[in-house]
């Protein structure tokens, strides 16, 4: 006999009273000490080679199977444990059950057993104890554990579960082996108990056996058990029972997927010879190998039948079977250093190379790479150790199998290279779909008609059963009513038939449809993952070969390796990737000077930050920020666009770290921190000279992406923000006015009534694999009212580099085109791209030009630094002559250079070459000392969400400033923002939705949509009233 003071199959703690005894040992040595926690038995002890010693607990004495511990008594012959709250949950009759059976109780059991039958009392035959002595043990695992064999019998034969698991996942075939009871073993065995159930400590009963005689019994059992379920599978491959296939290959222990039946068929080849292809589908999908060969010598593809299932079974030919990661030493060629010994490692149908083993492992210092899409290998026979790759480039690579190498030969790598380069070229080829595929997937008309005739039989039954409901409440149970109403009974029966036939033919064209949708998803997604793979080792390759050539260059190359720049990738896009930026500050003694011209105009006007007033009336605003800005170091945008591959660009979220503390409403506000040159624009009177100006106003807005490598956050649809600043000169309000697309409308006018500025900016987004392009749609327009002039024209291109690997850097380019709308002057400026080596990095070169394109005045600089005007002959002459000295550098093999210096220039440095006769127009001044920490914010960027309790008793309650998320990530709750950023991109979505069920359409409260009054195109207008301060029915935002 076993000792019985254990719960539910694990140790319990000692308790006051309870004794906390000790267990005996059915085996010593090893496996004694090795075994788990749990084979023990209910009551908190290991009983009976159970393996529950817990803490503290001593071994006691061996003592052979069977036998009794002395002053112990039996199971039921001691006093009833005290009953535990959780004990309650089990009825009277189910305790009386578990008792009973812990005991072997035999007629108390039958007795029970036949009440619960009679339906006299509700019980569970597979209930699960609560109380200490039988927590989580089944009736069934009670008596199987105890070694009571005709308490088993009866609950078998009453319909208790044999495969029914415990807390710790035994069944009661686990608790009969583990205890050698070898009748039980043979009898839950007659009743089917699974052989193959894996516990909670990954083992099958043969596994916790220690009878040798049970486990062979169990051995052969599971043969047996695994060759009918193999046979089932064949049976329903070869009948095309797709939902039974599939209930098997999903078993927790299937069968052999590559079984083969007398003949040497394996399923697939069943499948394939019936034309069954979903069953081969599901086949492949589960490891079905199409190459294995039956006894006559024929593959699966030899047996098939129709052209879909040929197609199906080329189509996955070597695709669905395992494809391992293959690696080890080769010596590779290479033009320049002969041969080099490489750690080279076969995934996903690349071919990669290390220097050393742990680099492999750690996927670092990749030496260089090539993806094996239609990929050839060629040996000679002369050495058993050489072969060479071809690949889709036409490239040629070397390799030799180390002679030394005893685990792998040439041969191993020939066809780990074949099976690799198959896969590659599978997913990397887009296949056009052929007529028997195109008739595979069911047109929505067949559907529809499926559908339809469901429906009219299921209304075709409605009407019978009300009929036949009819007849029976005016049936008088006469004998003459019983003819007809037998007759009625079998018309509604027939329309139920009708009916349960035609769902029937619905579920299984849908059924069908779903397996070959399902087929080509998966197909497409392993498509995209080696697509977006091989987009990322091209990437890593350009990058690398770029860095290389500007090693290589002499030392005034600008491009250096960590130069990077601001590249605002929109996470929902709202605007996030303008070009309206502000630079820092212009020059001081350009500052003085219209400073003191404009100090006696400044009117009265709102402050927008806390501090105290300087005696000339300006309001000292902040210098820094609350709390510095988060490393980005560990994280990638690349991790993030590589899971959003096929989405549209807009709709994108990214994390919060990526984020900077404005909105994108206080990005564009940065355009105006450069107001002086507007108002210098309005003192000049020739227009050539204000045109000049305003050239430069609009070179100088997208400075401050230099090295502004965050994002800001996307306005909200209705938000707004308001900016006044008297000691600039102007106010400005703007507002988010659409949401798909993003749009942002500004409006800024001078306090003395000088200028108006306004605008609306929405950027398309193109990913272009490794860069992200922002091409920026909407006007500006500038009018400089005491001149009746009006300017418009619209941003450059902007473009994010180094998106997949590197450090990001943004470029502008593209023409911008500003047009005098007036005198009908035009200033045309190109920003260059940066080109290969660097050269044209940052530069801006134009003229401007008459009505009659006559050139007046040539303008050049950098839009990181400064703009200057020359003479435009004087600019011409100068270009042709850096022309010529850059050919002479070519015919001396100084190739990519540049005349930059080889670090990255701060943007105060004279990196500009100042032609002879220019005039600076304006230059970008430092930025705070501690900018770096401050997400590399200007002097004027610092101010825009300062907010004090007087102001915030003013502006609307849209305003930004009042954004939590923005506040809490200025604040350096980076958690509290991504929360809040979160819950209000939920709530925006909840009042579209809302929006969307009541059929209203948003409204616009500050600016409406109409033509652009000088150019005609389509614009956002400021229609007034926001500075009343009439701030009424604003809608709930944050």
């Amino acid at each position: 006999m076993v000792d019985d003071d254990t719960v539910g199959g694990r140790p319990s703690p000692p308790t006051p009273g309870s004794g906390w005894r000790e267990g005996d040992r059915r085996r010593t040595g090893a496996k004694k000490m090795g075994r788990s926690a749990a084979h023990g038995a209910p009551g908190g002890r290991d009983d009976a080679g159970g393996n529950g010693s817990g803490p503290g607990q001593r071994v006691s004495r061996r003592r052979r199977p069977g036998t009794a511990r002395r002053g112990r008594a039996e199971p039921g012959g001691r006093r009833p444990d005290r009953p535990s709250p959780a004990s309650e949950m089990n009825t009277e009759t189910e305790q009386a059950l578990l008792h009973h059976a812990r005991n072997g109780n035999a007629e108390e059991v039958r007795q029970l057993l036949e009440i619960m039958e009679r339906n006299e009392v509700i019980a569970d035959i597979n209930c699960k104890g609560r109380s200490k002595s039988n927590l989580g043990w089944t009736p069934l695992h009670l008596a199987c554990y105890f070694g009571h064999r005709q308490v088993v019998q009866d609950l078998l034969k009453a319909g208790a579960e044999v495969n029914v698991l415990n807390d710790m996942g035994d069944t009661p075939l686990h608790r009969a082996a583990f205890t050698g009871r070898k009748e039980l073993v043979m009898l839950l065995l007659e009743y089917n108990a699974d052989t193959t159930v894996v516990n909670g400590s990954g083992q099958t009963a043969k596994e916790v056996t220690y009878d040798k005689e049970i486990r062979k019994m169990l051995e052969a059992v599971e043969r047996t058990q695994q060759r009918k379920l193999e046979e089932e599978l064949l049976a329903a491959a070869r009948e095309g029972r797709t939902a039974e296939l599939l209930a098997l290959l999903n078993r927790p222990n299937p069968p052999d997927v590559n079984c083969s039946d007398q003949l040497g068929n394996t399923p697939l080849h069943c499948a394939a010879y019936r034309a069954h292809k979903q069953c081969a589908l599901k086949l492949l999908k589960s490891g079905a190998d199409p190459n294995l060969k039956n006894k006559n010598d024929r593959k699966p593809l030899d047996l098939a039948q129709g052209a879909e299932m040929k197609h199906i079974l080329i189509g996955n030919k070597g695709i669905y079977k395992s494809l391992k990661r293959y690696e080890g030493p080769l010596w590779k060629s290479s033009r320049f250093f002969g041969w080099r010994l490489f750690w080279v490692v076969l995934e996903h149908g690349v071919l990669s190379w290390y220097r050393k083993q742990p680099d492999a492992v750690h996927n670092i210092y990749r030496q260089g790479c090539k993806h094996l899409t239609q990929a050839v290998c060629t040996v000679k026979s002369t050495d058993s150790c050489l072969f060479f790759i071809k690949c889709f480039d036409d490239t040629i690579h070397g390799f030799r199998v180390p002679k030394n190498s005893l685990q792998q030969s040439r041969e191993d790598w020939l066809e780990a290279i074949e099976d690799h380069s198959a896969y590659s070229t599978h997913y990397c080829s887009q296949d056009q779909l052929t007529d028997d595929e195109e008739e595979d997937a069911i047109s929505t008309v067949d559907l529809k008609e499926s559908l339809e005739k469901a429906q009219k039989c299921q209304q075709k039954l409605d009407r019978e059963i009300f009929n036949f409901l009819k007849i029976i409440k005016e049936c008088d149970m006469s004998k003459d009513m019983l003819p007809s109403f037998l007759q009625k009974v079998e018309v509604v029966s027939e329309a139920s038939r009708e009916t349960c036939v035609a769902l029937s033919d619905c579920l299984n064209l849908f059924t069908k449809q779903e397996g070959v949708r399902n087929f080509k998803l998966e197909q497409e997604q392993e498509k995209n993952k080696i697509l977006s793979e091989a987009l990322e080792t091209l990437a890593t390759e350009h990058h690398e070969l770029e860095r290389s050539l500007v090693e290589g260059s002499p030392p005034h190359s600008i491009l250096s390796e960590d130069e990077f720049y601001d590249a605002l990738s929109e996470s929902e896009s709202e605007g996030s990737l303008s070009r309206l930026e502000a630079v820092t500050a212009r020059s001081s003694e350009e500052e003085g000077e219209h400073l003191g011209r404009r100090k006696h105009r400044m009117s009265e006007g709102s402050d927008c930050g806390g501090g105290d007033a300087l005696s000339n009336g300006i309001k000292k605003h902040r210098t820094s920020l609350p709390s510095p800005m988060f490393s980005r170091n560990d994280f990638s945008i690349w991790s993030i666009l590589r899971k959003c591959i096929g989405m549209e660009l807009s709709k994108i979220t990214m994390p919060v770290i990526f984020n900077e503390p404005l909105s994108f409403l206080q990005r564009l506000t940065e355009y105006m921190e450069h107001t002086y040159l507007i108002h210098k624009a309005s003192s000049f009177s020739d227009s050539v000279e204000r045109m000049q100006c305003v050239a430069a106003f609009a070179v100088s807005a997208v400075a401050s992406q230099w090295e502004r490598t965050g994002k800001p956050f996307n306005p909200l649809l209705g938000e707004t923000y308001e900016l006044v600043r008297d000691d600039l000169g102007f106010r400005l309000i703007s507002e988010q006015v659409s949401h798909h697309p993003p749009i942002s409308a500004f409006h800024a006018e001078g306090l003395n009534n000088d200028f108006i500025f306004h605008g609306s900016i929405y950027p398309k987004l193109k990913f272009w694999g490794k860069s992200v392009e922002a091409e920026p749609k909407g006007t500006i327009t500038l009018e400089l009212l005491e001149h009746s002039e009006a300017y418009t024209w619209t941003n450059p291109t902007c473009c994010v580099h180094n998106i997949i690997v590197g450090k990001l850097w943004i470029e502008q380019y593209g023409n911008v085109e500003i047009t005098n709308h007036k005198t009908g002057d035009k200033c045309v400026l190109n920003f260059k791209p940066c080109g290969l080596f660097g050269k044209e990095l940052h530069k801006v070169e134009g003229y401007i030009q008459d009505k009659s394109k006559k050139r007046l005045c040539a303008l050049y600089g950098k839009w990181t630094e400064c703009l200057y005007s020359v003479d435009p002959a004087t600019f011409d002459a100068y270009k042709k002559n850096d022309k010529k000295n850059t050919e002479e550098k070519k015919n001396s093999k100084q190739m990519g250079t540049s005349e930059e210096s080889d670090e990255m220039p701060m943007p105060d440095s004279e990196s500009v070459f100042v032609i002879p006769g220019s005039v600076l127009l304006w230059r970008i001044a430092p930025r705070p000392p501690n900018s770096a920490q401050m997400y590399n914010f200007t002097s004027f960027a610092m101010v825009l969400n300062e907010v004090d309790k007087e102001m915030e008793s003013v502006i609307p309650k849209t305003d930004c400033r009042l954004r939590p998320d923005i506040r809490a990530m200025e604040n350096g709750e980076i958690d509290l923002a991504s929360e809040e950023k979160k819950r209000l991109e939920e709530k925006q979505r909840a009042a579209r939705k809302n929006r969307s069920k009541s059929e209203e359409d948003w409204k616009t409260r500050w600016f409406h949509q109409g033509p652009n009054p000088y150019n005609g195109a389509q614009d956002w207008l400021y229609s007034g009233s926001y500075w009343d301060r009439n701030y009424f029915n604003l809608p709930d935002i944050y």
